[in-house]
């Protein structure tokens, strides 16, 4: 059986996530203790007793959600399942940053630190109001980027308009400048999409506006210390595996403006020979994706107690 450990992304965010497994195991707990030293304040507090507004604030959503999947793999560990029982890891935008902390690669108060930078950057890079993101179902990634060209070009000038993360066969998302997001999932509807949907994020991330967090992340990468991961990173913006650090580190920096390559990533997985993935952390929205794209890759959610124990009888057998 081969398998791969894949790391949710922004807006799988709950209050309370990683409370059962921090209760159920001291190494879960100590991972939410470092962050919290990490970043100097309780972001565990905020996490399991906060206001899920606070929390969904992208300088908090980026190093709680790591928070939690590291708790997952901690209490994975601590049952006998090491990472080195994938093949892979992989992560949805700032879940890659999770994978590399699983995978050795960054430590976790390193990890911590770069996505608290990361978040407060990714929303510095446009004012408040004049971006925004749509997910467009239903329709595939080739029409969606002639939709966004289209919007785009609808402007004077022409407007920020991208296809930001090719997340399944029936779900791209866009991001933009607010207007021509807002025309673009009118000509969406106007193709057949099934919905366009407005989403309820603070900044048009993963397009050609976020370099200025680009230039942010880079400088800060810079000044990290990274590892070989000890298992491949299936990449978002290459949609292969990669395990030399200063190939990642860069990709790392692409990827702040550049598209996460989701849909791409696990079915090269899938071509691997990958048969099982494990969503490490909070929510399942990375597992339907996965059934989206390949019917035939088992899926399994890791975020409690429970789901740690069904994760360990698959894998151990």
């Amino acid at each position: 059986m081969t398998r791969a450990f894949i790391f949710p992304g922004q807006g799988a965010q709950t209050i309370g996530m990683g409370r059962a497994l921090a209760e159920a195991y001291p190494a879960a707990q100590a991972v939410f203790d470092e962050v919290d030293d990490a970043l100097g304040e309780a972001l565990s507090t905020l996490i399991w007793e906060g206001e899920i507004e606070a929390l969904t604030l992208t300088r908090n959503a980026q190093p709680a959600l790591m928070a939690t999947s590291l708790a997952a793999m901690a209490a994975l560990k601590a049952e006998g399942v090491e990472v080195t029982a994938a093949s892979y890891v992989a992560g949805h935008s700032l879940g890659e940053y999770s994978a590399l902390a699983a995978a050795g690669a960054l430590s976790l108060a390193d990890t911590a630190r770069l996505l608290r930078l990361r978040g407060e950057a990714m929303q510095a890079a446009v004012p408040a109001g004049e971006g925004a993101m749509a997910a467009i179902l239903g329709l595939d990634l080739a029409t969606v980027e002639e939709v966004a060209s289209e919007a785009s070009a609808e402007f004077k000038g022409g407007e920020v308009c991208e296809a930001a993360n090719d997340n399944d066969p029936a779900q791209v998302v866009i991001s933009g400048a607010k207007a021509a997001v807002e025309r673009a999932c009118e000509i969406a509807k106007a193709r057949g999409a099934k919905r366009a949907l407005m989403l309820p994020v603070s900044a048009p991330f993963h397009c050609a506006l976020m370099q200025p967090a680009a230039d942010a992340m880079a400088e800060a990468l810079s000044q990290v210390d990274m590892q070989a991961p000890i298992v491949p990173l299936v990449g978002n913006v290459i949609a292969s595996a990669e395990s030399s650090a200063m190939v990642i580190r860069d990709n790392l920096v692409a990827q702040v403006t550049g598209r996460v390559r989701w849909r791409e990533s696990v079915a090269w997985m899938a071509a691997q020979g990958v048969t099982e993935v494990f969503e490490i952390g909070a929510g399942k929205a990375l597992s339907g994706m996965v059934k989206r794209i390949d019917r035939t890759v088992a899926t399994h959610a890791v975020g409690t107690p429970d789901d740690v124990a069904a994760a360990v009888a698959a894998i151990k057998g």
